[in-house]
């Protein structure tokens, strides 16, 4: 096997050299959101090993897929056989050819498979017929996939009631990187010197996306590579939006409409919310909303003593907030839109809604610095509106955008905050954040022990008036 140069991702290539070691067959299928690194993860632990390897065609007739497919195993074997007429004849065609390999174990690999199951193709029929008729009763076969298409992934392979039903040895989900393995990628592999500010301004425009930070320049300063990528005349990942759409979910006009609708309301929305504003109903919604989820673009939440129909949904992919939000009615002449931005009010009310959402990506890492990562508990967020309650007292209402509500008989009310330098808390802020906590106690009836947690860049100002934080998070803690 190849020596790993993989950044990151130590459990997924232990996962699949133990399936690749094991003395039965395997069937394991890696998924995740477009750009993220799957084929590269495993090209580079398996690659060496491959005995046919494909990669399906996008928007492309079954007619021509079979025909690339047969010319591969043609080239590997050596011989000359006639374009199969279905996938029937595709797949046991590739039978035939590792058979005569005569070797114990055969590994192959298809990606992108989605894009092969083409309208009345009988793809998927044709690869179940495969692997249950021969590779999953034959321990040489080792069958690796990958595919983009979440909803086809997850709905008719990894979920599939037919042919193919619990035969997936194992799903594995690529996540994006985290702030330790981007600023890992940046500054090991890329080579950019970045220091963590930095690093966290890349990911709140990027995210983790591998696919994206290997477009940095190290020659470019940050907000030039940004402009370059996003903004100059004809930027590599203007369209990008458009396409990962396309390539992630099959009705992506649906997937879209949710997406937008949420980034108009970025402390979420409920489903019924979601369903007014975009026309989507039913089954479609549901399963909309399940995929997004399951690909890292949205998360949900029910708060306690809510019911399931006030689950809150809420945009946290990255390059989606950041390209809703600018890039998407940009000027188009404008070649240094971001680099011009600095400063401004519209950016600095971005980079703090932003950094909100990279703290929610790492709640892990938050968990960690509180010293409670091996303590059960609910994560989610609270709003309330002005309200009155049975004694005439009134309440302005609120929101609380992150409440770790731990077994142990604490809640960490998280303040998150994005800042140049350290934070300050004033007499008037302060007041503010009292009231907030008493307000949320008594309109929920809260008997546990509240815990003000501030998450901020660079920590908070000593004076008077911190005293009422009980703990402090700072970026560096995110890297952990």
């Amino acid at each position: 096997m190849k020596k790993n140069m993989l950044i990151g991702r130590g459990e997924e290539i232990d996962l699949l050299k133990s399936y690749q070691d094991s003395p039965k067959s395997e069937f394991v299928a890696v998924y995740g959101r477009r750009r993220v690194g799957k084929t590269f993860l495993v090209r580079e632990t398996l690659g060496d090993l491959f005995d046919f390897e494909f990669t399906g065609l996008y928007e492309t007739p079954a007619s021509i897929q079979r025909a690339e497919f047969q010319k591969t195993i043609n080239r590997l074997g050596r011989v000359s056989q006639p374009i199969p007429q279905n996938w029937f004849d595709a797949f046991n065609n590739l039978k035939e050819y590792l058979l005569s390999s005569k070797k114990d174990k055969v590994t192959v690999f298809i990606d992108e498979l989605p894009w092969m199951d083409t309208n009345k193709s009988n793809f998927k029929t044709a690869l179940s017929s495969f692997w249950n008729g021969w590779g999953n009763g034959n321990p040489i076969l080792k069958l690796y996939v990958c595919g983009s298409a979440t909803t086809w992934m997850v709905d008719k392979l990894i979920g599939d009631r037919g042919g193919l039903y619990g035969r997936i040895t194992r799903p594995i989900y690529l996540a994006p990187f985290t702030l330790s393995e981007t600023e890992q990628y940046l500054n090991a592999v890329k080579k950019m010197g970045y220091g963590k500010k930095q690093i966290l301004d890349v990911y709140m425009v990027f995210g983790g996306i591998p696919y994206y930070l290997d477009m940095f320049d190290k020659k470019l300063p940050l907000t030039v590579n940004i402009d370059k990528l996003l903004f100059a005349d004809n930027a590599p990942l203007r369209t990008e939006y458009d396409f990962l759409f396309r390539s992630l979910f099959k009705d992506s006009i649906n997937y879209r409409k949710v997406i937008e609708v949420l980034s108009k309301k970025l402390s979420g929305l409920t489903r019924e919310d979601i369903s007014k504003e975009s026309g989507l109903t039913g089954g479609e919604l549901s399963k909309i909303l399940s995929n997004l989820a399951s690909c890292d673009f949205i998360r949900n939440y029910v708060a306690p003593k809510k019911k399931e129909r006030d689950q809150m949904y809420q945009l946290t992919d990255m390059f989606s907030l950041f390209y809703l939000k600018f890039v998407k009615n940009a000027p188009r002449q404008d070649e240094h839109f971001w680099t011009a931005m600095i400063n401004s009010g519209k950016r600095n009310a971005w980079s703090g809604y932003a950094f909100e959402q990279v703290c929610l990506h790492h709640i892990a890492q938050i968990k960690k610095k509180l010293g409670i990562a091996g303590i059960l508990s609910n994560v989610y967020a609270w709003s309330r509106k002005s309200f009155t309650d049975s004694d005439g007292s009134e309440w302005d209402g609120g929101q609380i955008d992150l409440i770790i509500d731990r077994s142990d008989g604490v809640m960490n009310l998280c303040e998150m905050k994005y800042s140049n330098g350290e934070f300050l808390i004033d007499k008037k802020y302060e007041k503010l954040l009292r009231d907030r906590m008493a307000m949320f106690r008594h309109a929920e009836r809260i008997g546990k022990d509240l815990r003000l947690t501030f998450v901020t860049t660079y920590g908070l100002k000593q004076n008077e008036y911190k005293g009422i934080v009980g703990n402090e998070i700072t970026l560096e803690d995110l890297f952990t």
